[in-house]
């Protein structure tokens, strides 16, 4: 069986395929999830940190960071417009990477770069296929 989009035909998943997206999207959701939570105990040295690679606004910043992890990861286990949260989250993993961690010298930079490159990857994989048939919206 397959459904048809306007640009192509999708095949119909299988219920292993439809865990394995769930379990993808519960991995890539639980680093936004706790670096959220991290951010909200801790809003004051987050901002400090905003503020130490000169972005305005570090306290609405470190704010709404927090909450775009944290909202945007919950929102990506539920299911809950996954295209569209996966397509936020990965561009603010790409923005982080080129604001925080581009001194691609420094070898845990470079990692960090990478590592979000990495997760704005797989969760364009998300955008792109959908979150499977175990989600609140599809």
């Amino acid at each position: 069986m397959t459904t048809a989009t306007a640009d192509y035909v999708v095949p119909a998943q299988s219920g292993a395929a439809d865990g394995l997206a769930l379990a993808g999207r519960i991995l890539i959701a639980a680093i936004f999830v706790l670096s959220g939570l991290a951010k909200l105990s801790d809003p004051a040295g987050t901002a400090a940190y905003v503020a130490s690679v000169g972005l305005p606004a570090p306290a609405l910043a470190a704010w709404s960071a927090a909450l775009l992890e944290l909202v945007g990861g919950i929102a990506l286990v539920v299911g809950f417009r996954t295209r569209l949260v996966a397509i936020a989250l990965a561009a603010f993993s790409v923005v982080a990477a080129v604001i925080f961690h581009s001194a691609l010298g420094d070898q845990n930079q470079f990692i960090h770069f990478f590592k979000n490159v990495a997760m704005a990857g797989g969760l364009l994989q998300v955008a792109a296929f959908g979150p499977g048939r175990f989600a609140l919206t599809r």
